[in-house]
């Protein structure tokens, strides 16, 4: 049994944003040095890591050489170069998650058949190579209106995915390896974050429900615990339980759900590693997905996910028309808010739909909690000087 609760050991991170950043905040109270590996010496994590080194996550010599100078490596990102893990895997570095899950998830081809292949319950899809080819398939009536494409990789914080409502939205269409699934009719949006160690523990926290920004493709703001009936949230949970333990991943799994109008439960998608729908897991739970995360890879006992109290989170996102260096407005009415907590992840330059930050707000009304979330949601902005 390992555990690197010792500041001779040392944590490598690939990619520095702002989830290594609050991975690195939590590790800071066991006393476990962490190390960046990342392209930006602006980025989110560098004015918090023990270590910052720059080179980019996808570069097989930067991930090698930075990976032989720790102990441990994690990813706060999926697109990271896995041959190069594989390699120091061999060099008996311990890597979680492994390159072999990384690579299964980082394409959404690959990762919907997973679903598929394990009898993992997921909409129909099909992988096409072209725009080219969808056309010719809707002009054969192969596929039909209304779909979703989703860019097989690469696609994040909403880009890469188009949804096709009618012809005119086929001016949208993207010219890559993709897949196409129809456009399922959804009740709510839902997330379960899902923790694992060597052990074999795992946790689940409470189901999450997610409201989308319809014109970024981004979570705009979050409910936890989600409204929906006990039974939902068994089965909700327990697939969660069954992804994780199909794909032997060690560490934090975020997987994405669609509860549809016929009641049935979808997985939409997967990401090895902290995720946006697990933000407000910091301050309303127990023990949060990022204690959860550094628990599961070192080989720890996990913590408890125990919901304290009723919880929304808010996407700070940079508004519309305003890209330059950051000015948030109306700060201080997040500031004086009674249940609301700040987090902003310092990065200097701001555009359109930017995640600059997030807002969690706790409280034992949910009504209430909704309604604050709405007057900041109203008030508080993301512009630039």
């Amino acid at each position: 049994m390992s555990i690197y609760i010792s500041s001779e050991k040392k944590l490598g991170i690939l990619g520095g944003g702002q989830l290594g950043k609050m991975l690195i905040q939590e590790a800071s109270k066991m006393d476990i040095t962490c190390c960046i590996l990342d392209p930006n010496p602006e980025c989110s994590s560098a004015p918090y890591a023990h270590e910052y080194t720059q080179g980019k996550f996808t570069d097989y010599n930067d991930v090698l050489n930075f990976g032989r100078t720790v102990d441990v490596i994690t990813i706060e990102i999926e697109n990271v170069n896995t041959e190069a893990l594989k390699k120091l895997r061999d060099e008996g570095k311990i890597i979680h998650p492994s390159p072999e899950v990384i690579e299964i998830i980082k394409d959404k081809g690959k990762q919907k058949q997973f679903y598929q292949d394990n009898h993992l319950s997921t909409s129909n899809f099909e992988i096409l190579d072209s725009k080219e080819e969808v056309l010719r398939r809707i002009d054969s009536g192969d596929i039909k209106l209304p779909f979703v494409q989703k860019l097989c990789r690469e696609g994040y914080d909403g880009r890469g995915v188009a949804v096709i409502r009618d012809q005119n939205d086929l001016e949208k269409l993207l010219d890559a390896e993709s897949i196409i699934e129809p456009l399922v009719d959804i009740a709510k949006e839902l997330s379960v974050i899902v923790s694992r160690n060597e052990r074999g523990e795992i946790n689940v926290f409470p189901p999450v429900e997610m409201e989308f920004n319809p014109e970024a493709n981004l979570v705009e703001m979050l409910l936890a615990p989600a409204i929906i009936s006990d039974e939902d949230s068994t089965i909700a949970m327990n697939l969660g339980k069954r992804v994780i333990e199909s794909l032997n991943l060690i560490g934090v799994l975020a997987v994405e759900l669609f509860l549809t109008k016929e009641g049935e439960i979808l997985i939409n998608e997967s990401a090895p590693r902290p995720h946006n729908s697990g933000h407000q897991t910091i301050e309303a739970n127990e023990s949060s997905q990022y204690d959860q995360h550094l628990r599961a890879i070192l080989n720890m006992p996990l913590g408890s996910v125990r919901q304290r109290f009723p919880a929304i989170m808010i996407n700070v996102l940079g508004s519309e028309g305003f890209t330059g260096k950051v000015d948030y407005k109306e700060i201080d009415e997040v500031l004086k808010m009674e249940g609301a907590h700040l987090h902003l992840y310092g990065k200097k330059e701001t555009r359109p739909f930017r995640k600059m930050g997030h807002i969690t707000i706790c409280g034992e009304n949910i009504e209430d909690i909704i309604n604050k979330g709405n007057h900041l949601k109203k008030v508080f902005r993301v512009e630039a000087k």
